[in-house]
């Protein structure tokens, strides 16, 4: 963990409970929410990032869209 967090004893008391009902140690729980907080937040930042723009068009696209314009005008 590259944060740690000092937790005052009512929020360690409570951590604790919580890791004693799921049957952890109140280290291995707080090393679990914390991967589970970056992955989330890892995954909040990838559903921001903008879509990639548009590829324009290639060469053989670009041609068969002329074959396809009449000519003349």
């Amino acid at each position: 963990m590259t944060t740690t967090r000092t937790l005052s004893e009512g929020q360690r008391a409570y951590e604790a409970k919580r890791a004693a009902k799921a049957g952890m140690s109140l280290d291995k729980w707080l090393a679990t929410k914390e991967r589970d907080r970056l992955a989330e937040e890892k995954a909040k930042a990838k559903a921001v990032e903008p879509p990639k723009p548009a590829k324009p068009p290639g060469f053989f696209s670009r041609l068969l869209e002329r074959a396809q314009r009449p000519l003349g005008s």
